[in-house]
């Protein structure tokens, strides 16, 4: 039997957006391109010549239509995940295997109604806040090593948000 080439194709560069309001819940969203009751976080590329945490602020931004947050703690790690083979041939024109990300935990200092998915180029169908706990069982199965690592990295940001609230 012959053993499979290894994928030697780099991982994108990018970073994820862990956006909590007052009661400590994150802001999730339905993709557009995604059937199904799959949830995600705002995420998106890193720009060439652009820090992540430039990065993480624009994102948002284009995706949620508010900038109205701080960047209240980072993950020291990078998280990395491949995409599964079929989709990793036409994600990003087949030049990636998966993406490396650097994640942020956001405070929200808006409302709801500060919140607008219908942006120039609008990635979620829906949105809601949700509870940290739940993150790596909304989302799909490809990416649920890396919500369960980012639960545990930023649990303790998002109960210190929770509990300032109170």
């Amino acid at each position: 039997m012959t053993k499979p080439a290894e994928d030697e194709r780099p991982f994108r560069p990018c970073v994820g957006i862990l956006l909590i309001n007052s009661d400590g819940k994150i802001f999730v969203g339905a993709r557009n391109d995604l059937p199904g009751d799959h949830w995600q976080m705002p995420q998106g590329g890193i720009d060439e010549g652009e820090t992540p945490e430039v990065a993480a602020l624009r994102e948002m931004e284009e995706e949620i239509g508010t900038a109205k947050a701080e960047i209240v703690s980072a993950y020291e790690n990078w998280i990395y995940y491949r995409l599964p083979p079929e989709l990793s041939k036409t994600a990003w024109k087949g030049r990636f295997q998966g993406q490396k990300q650097k994640w942020f935990a956001l405070r929200f200092l808006g409302t709801d109604g500060d919140i607008n998915i219908e942006t120039e180029h609008p990635e979620f169908r829906a949105w809601k806040w949700a509870d940290l706990e739940e993150l790596p069982e909304m989302t799909v199965d490809f990416k649920r090593p890396a919500y369960e690592e980012i639960r545990a990295a930023f649990r303790n940001v998002v109960n210190g948000i929770k509990t300032r609230a109170l």
